[in-house]
């Protein structure tokens, strides 16, 4: 055979023994031999897409982003419980004066008194004794010409009588509304002066009469009264009733 095809064929024919020594020397050939190219086939087609890997390690924190813009206000929440009580604070500086207020209306007081004296010695028994020196009889409560006190202002009273005796036993007593109310008894010693007193509180209505009287026979009369010598009758209001208006 003569031509290009008979020198391709004697080539192949050389180069045969030194490719099947190659081949038993390494049954893998090298792809990059000439007798690999030679016996290499056409490319195969794609594979198919492997499994996905697995996740990685996680990454390093980013950077702080910018502050973003304020949201809106969302709805007011419902109250909540009372709180327990604080501690008491300190105690703070005096405030300013205030101003100073109006006038009231004063409140009306009530007043009754007398405080009387006898003049006239051994006044006569079992009617009221007179005692016509007025130390104090401002409201005109006490009528000297009869000797009785007479209530204009419902409520208690306080009164008392401190009297000389000389001469005789003294025994008087304390009338209210025609009635004793407390009795007073003073033996008289011979070539001596005595004292004899009492006090009482009444409740008194409004025209109650209260006086002092001796009572029993003349011998008992032995009240005095002279420039050194004082008997006085004295009275006066406490405190009116609640509904005195």
């Amino acid at each position: 055979m003569r031509g290009p095809a008979g020198f391709l064929l004697c080539s192949l024919l050389l180069l045969a023994p030194h490719c099947t020594e190659v081949a038993a020397q390494d049954i893998q050939p090298d792809p990059k031999t000439p007798c690999a190219n030679w016996m290499g086939g056409a490319p195969g087609y794609p594979g198919h897409n492997g499994l996905p890997g697995r996740d990685g390690k996680d990454g390093q924190d980013g950077l702080k982003g910018e502050k973003g813009e304020t949201g809106m206000q969302g709805p007011k929440g419902e109250q909540g419980e009372t709180g327990i009580p604080g501690r008491e604070g300190p105690r703070g500086f005096p405030g300013y004066p205030g101003q100073k207020g109006e006038k009231g209306e004063g409140a009306f007081v009530y007043r009754s008194a007398f405080s009387v004296g006898l003049t006239e010695r051994a006044p006569h028994p079992n009617v009221p004794i007179r005692f016509s020196k007025i130390f104090y009889n401002e409201q005109s409560h006490y009528d000297a010409s009869t000797g009785k006190f007479l209530c204009n202002i419902p409520g208690t009273y306080y009164f008392a009588y401190h009297l000389t005796v000389y001469l005789s036993d003294v025994k008087v007593s304390l009338y209210k509304k025609d009635k004793a109310v407390i009795f007073t008894y003073d033996q008289f010693q011979k070539n001596n002066v005595d004292q004899a007193s009492g006090s009482v509180l009444l409740h008194l209505s409004a025209g109650d009469e209260v006086w002092l009287q001796v009572y029993g026979e003349g011998d008992n009369n032995g009240v005095y009264a002279d420039n050194i010598n004082d008997s006085t009758f004295m009275g006066f209001l406490l405190y009116p009733d609640p509904d005195v208006h």
